[in-house]
C-alpha cells in the first residue's frame, strides 16, 4: 500500500503532464504487471466523486503494524518494509500529503479502518 501511494503521489507532482490518476489506476488494472486488488481499491478511491480530496492525510495506527515491528525486532527478522509503514502513520499525524490520503484510503477500503474527513462547518467528518 505504501508504494503505490509513493508512486501515485510522485505522478500528483507532474503537474506539467496533467496526469489523470483515476485512469492511469484504471489502465493499470487490466494492462500492466502492477495488477492487484489493491490497484483495484486505489481505483476506487480515485474516482470523481468518492469524496478523496476530502480526506485529512492522517493514517490512524491501529496496532498491527505495530504489534508486527515489536515481534520482528524480539525475533531478530529485518521487516523494514513494515517498521517503514509504521513510521509513515506516525508522519502523517502534521503533513498535508498525497500518499498519506490514498494510504488512508486504501486501508480504509482494504480492511476497514478508520479515516478523518476535513473538518467542514466546525465538526471533523469521519
Amino acid at each position: 500500500m505504501e508504494a503505490y501511494a509513493e508512486g501515485f503521489e510522485i505522478m500528483s507532482k507532474a503537474d506539467e503532464f496533467s496526469l489523470d490518476l483515476h485512469q492511469i489506476a484504471s489502465i493499470w488494472r487490466y494492462g500492466s504487471v502492477v495488477r492487484s486488488w489493491l490497484l483495484e481499491l486505489t481505483e476506487k478511491a480515485l474516482a470523481p466523486g468518492a469524496g478523496f480530496d476530502r480526506l485529512e492525510p492522517y493514517v490512524v495506527d491501529s496496532g498491527e503494524g505495530r504489534w508486527t515491528a515489536v515481534e520482528a525486532i524480539d525475533r531478530a527478522v529485518p521487516a523494514p518494509v513494515i517498521a517503514t509503514s509504521l513510521f509513515q502513520r506516525f508522519g502523517s499525524r502534521d503533513e498535508d500529503s498525497f500518499a498519506l490520503r490514498l494510504l488512508a484510503a486504501l486501508r480504509n477500503q482494504f480492511g476497514g479502518h478508520a479515516v478523518r474527513t476535513e473538518v467542514i462547518g466546525g465538526e471533523p467528518g469521519s
